[in-house]
C-alpha cells in the first residue's frame, strides 16, 4: 500500500475518540455529514468532487498488521482495542450529492451512517478527499464560464502541492468542464485527453530557433503545436507561416495544428501573431495561451476580443490561488436514534439526517434550494443519493466522462447571474425547513 493510500491518513485524536468508544462500549449508530459553513467571497457557488475516490477509501478501509504494530509501539492503546482495530471494516451506509453538482453553504453533500466508531475514524481522510477536488473544480469551473467555450488544458502539475494534489487537480479541473491535461499520469488514471506542446528548452537547446520548429514537427509525425515568444514572437510567427505552408505543400506527415504564447502582454501579442498567420494563408493555424492565467484574465482577454483557440492554466487552478481552501466541517448530527446539534458561537449545526431538495421553474432554471430533515419532503429534486449500503457500492459510480457532462448540465441550469464572474453577494435562496428549526430548538432548551 503507497503511503497515499494508507489507513493512517487520520488524524490522532479519530484514534483516541475511537479507543474511548470501544472501552465505554459505544457501539450506536452515528450520523455524520459533511458541508460547508460559508463560501469564499470569491465563489457564487461551489461543485461536488472526490465522491468515487472515498468510495475507494471506504471499501478499501482497513488496518494492516504494519499499522497495528506501528499504533502498539505509541504505548496509547490498550491491546483489546488494537486487536479489533485489525477487525474493524466501514459497513455503513453513504448518502451524497452526485460529483458535478453545484452546492451552498451549509448544505450537507455528504452522509455518513455506521456505527460510531467507523464513522469517526474516516473523518480526516473523506473531508481530505472531498475539500480538495471541490476546491479545484469549483475554481476550475469559473475559468470554464469565462473561456466561453474555449478549450482549456491544465498546465498545473509543477507547481501543485505534491503528486496527489497534481493529479486530483487535474481530475477536478475535468470534471468541472476543462478538455485536457499535461499530466501523463491523470491520463492513464483516470481517462482525460492529454495535451502538450514544447518548451522554451527545446528552442533554446538548438542554435536556430527555425530548426528547432522544423526538427520538433518532423520528429512528431503530427498535428502539432509550437511555441513562439522564446525569442521574438512576431518573427517566430513568420517563420511558422513559412513553415507551415512548406510542410502543406509537400504534403509531410507532421503540421502545424497551433502556436502558444506563454509571456508578455498576451492580448496584444494574439492580435500580432493572428494577422501574421492569417496574412500568410494560415488561419487554420490555432492560438493557444498560456501564463499565469485564470478566469479573471480570461474573462479580460475575450472582453477585449483577443484572439484565443484554447487556454493552458496551471498554478492559478491547481493551488485554486483566490481561494485555497474552505470552511468544510464533518460533524455528528445524531447517535443512538437522537439528534445531536453543536452550539459553539459561530460554529452552529443543524441537527439530524438531511436532506437537500432543488426547486427549477418551468424552463429548468434553478429556483432555490430547502435544507429538510432526511424523513420530510419538500417540493423539488432530493440531492442526497445513497450510493453505499453495508459499505459497498450500490451500483457503479458515473465515470468521469459522465460527471462532466452531467456537471455542464447542472451549471447550465443555474440562473444566469450566478454563472457570472462577480464576487457580489449570493442571491441564490437556502432555505432551511422549519422541521429542522423547531427540532434545533428543541435541543438548544432541552440542555447539554
Amino acid at each position: 500500500m503507497t503511503s497515499d493510500q494508507s489507513v493512517l491518513l487520520m488524524d490522532l485524536y479519530e484514534l483516541t475518540m475511537a479507543h474511548s468508544y470501544f472501552e465505554l462500549g459505544m457501539r450506536e449508530t452515528a450520523v455524520f455529514e459533511l458541508f460547508v459553513r460559508k463560501l469564499p467571497p470569491s465563489r457564487r457557488f461551489l461543485l461536488a468532487a472526490g465522491l468515487e475516490q472515498v468510495a475507494d477509501y471506504l471499501e478499501a478501509l482497513q488496518f494492516a498488521p504494519n499499522d497495528i504494530d506501528f499504533l502498539s509501539r505509541l504505548k496509547l492503546f490498550s491491546k483489546e482495542f488494537l486487536e479489533h482495530l485489525s477487525t474493524v471494516r466501514f459497513t455503513g451506509s453513504v448518502h451524497a450529492m452526485p460529483e458535478g453538482t453545484p452546492y451552498f453553504a451549509n448544505e450537507p453533500i455528504l452522509r455518513v451512517t455506521a456505527p460510531i466508531l467507523e464513522a469517526q475514524l474516516v473523518e480526516s481522510r473523506v473531508l481530505n478527499l472531498v475539500h480538495f477536488q471541490s476546491v479545484i473544480a469549483s475554481k476550475a469551473v469559473r475559468c470554464v464560464l469565462a473561456a466561453r467555450g474555449r478549450r482549456l488544458i491544465d498546465f498545473g502539475m509543477r507547481r501543485a502541492h505534491g503528486a496527489e494534489a497534481a493529479l486530483h487537480a487535474a481530475r477536478g479541473a475535468y470534471l468541472a468542464g476543462f478538455d485536457a491535461t499535461a499530466t501523463v499520469e491523470a491520463g492513464r488514471r483516470f481517462g482525460i485527453p492529454l495535451s502538450g506542446t514544447m518548451a522554451h528548452s527545446f528552442i533554446e537547446a538548438h542554435d536556430h530557433e527555425e530548426q528547432a520548429f522544423r526538427n520538433f514537427v518532423s520528429t512528431r509525425g503530427r498535428r502539432t503545436s509550437l511555441l513562439l515568444d522564446t525569442y521574438d514572437t512576431e518573427r517566430a510567427a513568420r517563420r511558422v507561416a513559412r513553415l507551415a505552408h512548406e510542410l502543406k505543400e509537400s504534403k509531410a506527415a507532421g503540421q502545424v495544428q497551433g502556436v502558444r504564447i506563454d509571456s508578455g502582454d498576451l492580448g496584444a501579442q494574439a492580435r500580432a501573431v493572428r494577422r501574421i498567420l492569417d496574412e500568410g494563408q494560415c488561419q487554420d493555424i490555432e492560438i493557444i495561451l498560456s501564463g499565469g492565467l485564470d478566469e479573471q484574465r480570461i474573462e479580460a482577454l475575450l472582453e477585449a476580443d483577443t484572439p484565443v483557440d484554447a487556454f493552458g492554466v496551471g498554478t492559478r487552478i491547481d493551488v485554486s490561488e483566490d481561494a485555497p481552501s474552505l470552511d468544510m466541517a464533518y460533524k455528528v448530527e445524531e447517535y443512538a436514534g437522537r439528534a445531536r446539534r453543536k452550539r459553539s458561537p459561530g460554529k452552529e449545526t443543524w441537527p439530524g439526517a438531511k436532506q437537500v431538495f432543488r426547486a427549477r421553474n418551468a424552463a429548468g432554471t434553478l429556483t432555490g434550494d430547502s435544507i429538510a430533515l432526511a424523513a420530510e419532503m419538500q417540493p423539488g429534486e432530493p440531492l442526497l443519493q445513497e450510493i453505499m449500503r453495508d459499505g459497498r457500492r450500490l451500483r457503479r459510480l458515473p465515470s468521469l466522462v459522465e460527471i462532466r457532462a452531467f456537471c455542464l448540465r447542472r451549471i447550465a441550469e443555474l440562473p444566469a447571474s450566478m454563472r457570472a464572474l462577480s464576487t457580489e453577494e449570493n442571491c441564490y435562496p437556502v432555505r432551511v425547513t422549519e422541521r429542522v428549526r423547531a427540532l434545533a430548538a428543541s435541543l438548544d432548551t432541552s440542555g447539554e
